[in-house]
C-alpha cells in the first residue's frame, strides 16, 4: 500500500508570472511548499528561459488542468534573424547562419502561411517522446532524431516591432501544444535567413493573464499563510472556457456519486462538454445529453 501523500487538502488556483530560468516544474514545487498543498500541478509547460504566466492547480483544480491546456494562450517573442541553433532558442549553439535579411514586409507576408491550421515539427530539444524517451534526452547526446510534425490551431501571429535588421517582434495567439521556437525556426527557414528565439513571454493563458499572476518572491514572503491562501482562485476559474449547466437538487446528488444526474441548459448540442454546478459550485464536468450530465470529473 502507498504512502499517503503529506499536506492541506486545499484547492484552487494560483496564477504565478514565472520569471525566467525557473523550471515550470520547479514552480509548482514552490507553490505547494508554500501552500503546504497535498496535490498540485500545472496548465502548461514555460520553457525554462521563457517567463509569463504559469497557472498552477491545486487539489480538486486539477481535474480542470485539460480544460485550460486545451484552451488558446497569447505569447510575445523576439526572433534573432541571421542564425539557428540546436535548441532553436539562444540557448543552444549556433548551427548554421546566414547574411539575408528580410524587409519588414517581407516578414508580414510570410507570416500568413502560419496562421490557421499548419503542422509543425517541434524542437530536437523538446519534451516529445520518441520510442519511449524524451527527445530532449536524446537530443543531449548528440542524436538527431526524425520527429512527426503534428497539426496547430494558430489564431493570429502579428509583426509588433522591428528593432534593427537583425532582430523581430511578434505575438502569437494559438491552440494547444504549440512551440513558438518552432514558429521561429520554420520562419526564419521560409524567409531564407534563418532564426531562433531570443526572448519569449507568455501574456495569457485560457482565463489567466499574466499581470494578475504573483512573483516567485511574493510567493516566498507569504508562504504557508492565510494571505497566500487568499490569493488562490477558485476551481470554477479553470471552467470559464466551457458553458455552465445547473444541476437540480437530485441531479447534484447523483453527480456527487459518479451518476448521470438532471441539469438545466440553454443552446447545448447532444454531447457537448460542459460543467455543472449547484449553489454556484463545480459539481462535475462532463457531457451534455438529453436533460442529463453524464460526469466525466467529480468534485469533491
Amino acid at each position: 500500500m502507498g504512502r499517503a501523500r503529506k499536506g492541506r487538502d486545499i484547492s484552487g488556483w494560483l496564477v504565478v508570472d514565472k520569471p525566467a530560468g525557473m523550471t515550470s516544474t520547479a514552480v509548482v514545487n514552490k507553490v505547494r511548499w508554500a501552500l503546504a498543498a497535498k496535490k498540485a500541478g500545472h496548465a502548461g509547460t514555460l520553457d525554462p528561459e521563457a517567463t509569463g504566466v504559469l497557472a498552477i492547480a491545486i487539489g480538486e483544480a486539477t481535474k480542470t488542468v485539460p480544460y485550460v491546456t486545451d484552451a488558446l494562450k497569447a505569447y510575445r517573442f523576439t526572433v534573432r534573424l541571421g542564425a539557428a541553433t540546436n535548441t532553436d532558442d539562444a540557448e543552444g549553439e549556433v548551427i548554421e547562419t546566414a547574411q539575408a535579411r528580410p524587409s519588414d514586409g517581407e516578414i508580414k507576408e510570410a507570416l500568413h502561411g502560419f496562421v490557421g491550421e499548419i503542422m509543425q515539427v517541434p524542437p530536437q530539444f523538446s519534451a516529445v517522446k520518441i520510442d519511449g524517451e524524451r527527445a530532449y534526452k536524446r537530443a543531449r547526446d548528440g542524436e538527431t532524431m526524425e520527429i512527426a510534425a503534428r497539426p496547430l490551431w494558430v489564431e493570429e501571429l502579428t509583426m509588433t516591432e522591428r528593432p534593427d535588421a537583425d532582430h523581430v517582434e511578434l505575438e502569437m495567439v494559438c491552440g494547444k501544444g504549440g512551440y513558438v521556437r518552432s514558429v521561429a525556426r520554420d520562419l526564419g527557414q521560409a524567409l531564407g535567413c534563418l532564426g531562433h528565439v531570443v526572448s519569449l513571454r507568455r501574456t495569457w493563458s485560457g482565463p489567466f493573464e499574466a499581470e494578475d499572476g504573483l512573483s516567485i518572491e511574493e510567493i516566498e514572503s507569504l508562504a504557508k499563510s492565510p494571505e497566500l491562501d487568499e490569493k488562490l482562485l477558485p476551481v470554477e476559474a479553470g471552467l470559464t472556457d466551457l458553458p455552465e449547466a445547473r444541476c437540480t437538487d437530485d441531479g447534484a446528488a447523483r453527480l456527487r456519486n459518479g451518476n448521470p444526474g438532471t441539469v438545466v441548459a440553454s443552446g447545448l448540442d447532444y454531447g457537448a462538454p460542459c460543467w455543472a454546478s449547484h449553489g454556484g459550485r463545480a459539481i462535475a464536468v462532463g457531457r451534455f445529453k438529453g436533460g442529463e450530465l453524464w460526469p466525466d470529473r467529480v468534485f469533491r
